[in-house]
């Protein structure tokens, strides 16, 4: 995004808002997703998150280190999409409550609508309460994150902006 100047220039004032939520992305992928391998450690899931694997692949290496590092990518990839898609539909939402709802409607897709094409995810009528819970609360709190991230974000970018037509404005 870029502005001009009094010479009719353009500058590169606005931070680009498009490379911050990427990142947000990534780094709600890295987090989030070792939380669930966490969980799956602890033992509040039965499904281990290298379900995005293991659905399509019949290796060893899955199971070791190599397959946590390869899931995460896979995850951080996915959630700067998702961080995309906030972006593009609620980056308005000034509430927590953007992010809550992005986060259930992210678990409803996830064991209502995709479930089937992953082998190694059980549906909703499959898994264990932990399990449900686990894996709601997983993704509400992912949710919550790229939700209230990208808002800010946004919001503060806009109110830079009116700080600098304010600013252009008193000058004149």
């Amino acid at each position: 995004m870029s502005t001009k100047n009094e010479q009719g220039i353009h500058s590169e004032q606005d931070p680009p808002i498009i490379k911050y939520v990427v990142i947000i992305g990534l780094f709600g992928g890295l987090l989030w997703s070792l939380v669930g391998f966490g969980f799956t450690f602890l033992n509040f899931m039965d499904v281990s998150p290298r379900f995005i694997l293991t659905s399509w692949f019949d290796s060893k290496w899955i199971n070791k280190v190599l397959g946590i590092f390869i899931s995460v990518i896979i995850y951080c990839c996915l959630s700067v999409l998702f961080a995309l898609l906030y972006y593009g539909v609620m980056r308005k939402i000034k509430s927590i409550f953007g992010g809550i709802i992005f986060g259930i409607l992210l678990w409803l897709l996830l064991f209502g609508l995709i479930s089937p094409m992953f082998s190694d995810l059980p549906s909703f009528a499959q898994m264990n309460f932990n399990t449900g819970f686990s894996s709601f609360c997983l993704l509400l709190l992912y949710g919550v994150f790229i939700g209230v991230s990208v808002s800010y974000e946004y919001q503060e970018l806009q109110l830079q902006k009116k700080r600098q037509q304010s600013q252009s404005n008193a000058r004149f």
